[in-house]
């Protein structure tokens, strides 16, 4: 057994363990999982079912990954949990495996910041870079996309989507999907102002922020209908933001859940 396997942690054989991986004491690795390079278990977590971990990630103690899905009628299929790289996972954790309802994986991208006690059900599809605070809880089939960040504890409720670059409040009751770039909160959840804080964190230029902004003023300000609204922020196209107005639009598209406005 590696010397970074603690004595005390119960690691099936047929699990598949990079030689740099630590497991911390009373952690339990079934066999079917495999995990990539420097990742750091933590003591008493518990790692089970198809999960596959990328590299450089630190699992805090106390985490359940990869369980079967909370789902009444899982019938008890071989589904998935994957995990990509350098992502921090605090305590108390309990992410599920997907359902063959939709594609039989939940995913979670990289570098993301995933606080203590955050839940994510079966299919859910958690991009890159995102900030998931204290208690997040993420119901069955929901996406949530790069950048994002979810106030601690917020529910969002099943097949939602979260856009790019959003923010969510404190508290979000989240049960409409939120579109990219907006900061929403209250209670009941309303789009309050453009992201702006974020979006420059990262780097967007001017130009991008303006039209970015002008589509907000179009979709939740203008009193315009969402048909309406889509084909102004179509006119926006040419000012430099382009990449963002598609990024809207495909969200707009793919939205079946309505939109928080």
């Amino acid at each position: 057994m590696s010397n970074n396997i603690h004595p005390t942690a119960i690691v099936d054989p047929k699990a598949q363990l990079a030689g740099s991986v630590t497991v911390g004491p009373y952690a339990v690795i079934g066999p079917e999982v495999r995990i990539g390079e420097g990742t750091t278990v933590g003591p008493h977590c518990v790692i089970e079912g198809r999960t596959t971990i990328g590299r450089d990630n630190k699992l805090y103690q106390f985490s359940s990954i990869g369980a079967m899905p909370q789902d009444m009628s899982h019938g008890g299929e071989v589904t998935e949990l994957v995990i990509g790289d350098r992502n921090t996972i605090r305590e108390f954790c309990t992410f599920n495996t997907g359902t063959f309802k939709e594609q039989g994986v939940t995913r979670v991208g990289s570098d993301n910041w995933i606080m203590a006690y955050v839940h994510l059900a079966h299919d859910v599809r958690v991009g890159s870079h995102t900030v998931l605070a204290n208690n997040v809880t993420l119901a069955g089939h929901v996406h949530v996309g790069d950048w994002a960040v979810i106030g601690g504890l917020s529910g969002v409720h099943q097949f939602v989507h979260v856009g790019a670059h959003t923010m969510i409040g404190f508290q979000g009751h989240v049960a409409q999907d939120v579109a990219p770039f907006m900061t929403v909160d209250g209670n009941p959840l309303a789009v309050r102002a453009v992201n702006l804080t974020g979006l420059k964190r990262r780097g967007f230029s001017d130009e991008r922020q303006r039209v970015i902004r002008q589509m907000h003023k179009l979709i939740f300000r203008s009193g315009a209908t969402l048909d309406q609204a889509k084909a102004e922020v179509e006119g926006l196209r040419g000012q430099g933001g382009d990449e963002d107005i598609q990024t809207m639009l495909d969200f707009l598209a793919a939205s079946t859940r309505g939109l928080v406005r």
